[in-house]
């Protein structure tokens, strides 16, 4: 029988197919709704702090808003919230319950500012405190790592970028991705058998950068999460600025490279670490980059850059499950970890 993290991980074409339908329209309107504000506060942790640092790119290409992610310890150890002056204030969080997280949307509605909550519970404590709640309709998720309601989060911010560019095309091409989703699943034999020559990998090092900086997180703390594996992420612009130092012979090295701005800086990067006789595992929609790999993970083409953190998590949540199995671990209960996390 399947795990519970597999069947989350092979719902999300339906997950995200029923999240575009019910939100598209009620996103257009809250974006219509909002008073000006000249910039945006993201309060969010783990998986969701991930979807944040993907909205640090999108809402700021797209948009054109300054985006900054807060720091709740300001606001719970401290007790010194900042002024919010001007600030849309957004909190993201799966449960809606961890109490830092709310305290910082509390803090903007005492401040007088716009809220808005991401959560897959519109009951939580994190939705009573905004004006604004966007629900990620993703069902109950069961096993301790998020899987489909990051990719949840990821679509929503995706859904307010288009929004924020006033431009339909971006809407239209948000459609592609349930279809992307179910693409890249199609690996999953694929992938589950090149995940063998892993299963002594207690160390690697994820890279990305530009919208897929946040995807070098969310799949190195996947790894982290499920296998143990101590799993550093890195933008390739950070990794140049001294970390790359580290790497030697065999080191394994996961580059999130798909065509689009950031692509040639990753292959320049690639090409440094193969005279470096590094252990390379590329996933990437260009046939250029996955030839430079030991360990090819090949992405759905087609989808446009802005798009490709929601298929290039795919592999990455299929290369962390299988991995999990290979070394004989519990996919669905990690070791020391509860499925809601109440910080303060």
């Amino acid at each position: 029988m399947s795990s519970l993290l597999e069947q989350e991980i092979l719902s999300q074409p339906e997950v995200i197919a029923g999240l575009l339908d019910k939100e598209t329209r009620h996103i257009q309107q809250i974006v219509a709704q909002l008073p000006a504000f000249d910039y945006i506060l993201i309060a969010a942790r783990g998986s969701s702090d991930h979807a944040a640092t993907y909205a640090n790119y999108a809402w700021e290409t797209m948009g054109r808003y300054p985006v900054a992610l807060a720091a709740p310890s300001v606001h719970t150890l401290y007790a010194a919230p900042p002024r919010m002056n001007n600030a849309l204030v957004v909190g993201i969080s799966q449960s809606g319950q961890s109490p830092d997280i709310v305290a910082v949307l509390e803090e903007g509605k005492r401040q007088g500012r716009p809220t808005i909550a991401i959560t897959n519970d519109s009951n939580s404590a994190l939705a009573m405190a905004a004006e604004h709640v966007v629900e990620l309709h993703a069902g109950q998720e069961k096993s301790v790592a998020a899987t489909k309601t990051y990719t949840a989060q990821l679509a929503i911010m995706m859904l307010f970028a288009a929004a924020w560019s006033g431009d339909q095309q971006r809407l239209a091409e948000l459609q592609q991705v349930p279809e992307a989703i179910a693409k890249a699943l199609q690996n999953a034999p694929e992938i589950a058998q090149r995940t063998e020559r892993y299963r002594y990998m207690n160390q690697c090092v994820v890279v990305g950068r530009g919208y897929n900086y946040a995807t070098s997180f969310e799949l190195a703390l996947k790894l982290k999460e499920l296998t143990y594996v101590m799993a550093t992420a890195y933008s390739s612009a950070d990794f140049r600025h001294g970390p790359i130092a580290t790497v030697e012979e065999e080191l394994p090295t996961i580059l999130v490279m798909p065509g689009g701005a950031a692509y040639a800086d990753m292959v320049e990067l690639a090409q440094d670490l193969q005279k470096r006789q590094a252990e390379l595992l590329i996933i990437s929609d260009v046939q250029e980059a996955l030839k430079m790999a030991q360990t090819p993970f090949a992405m759905p083409a087609g989808i446009p850059e802005w798009l490709s953190p929601i298929t290039a998590i795919i592999p990455g949540q299929l290369f962390g499950l299988h991995l999990t199995l290979t070394k004989r671990l519990q996919p669905d209960t990690p070791r020391g970890l509860n499925k809601i996390t109440l910080t303060r």
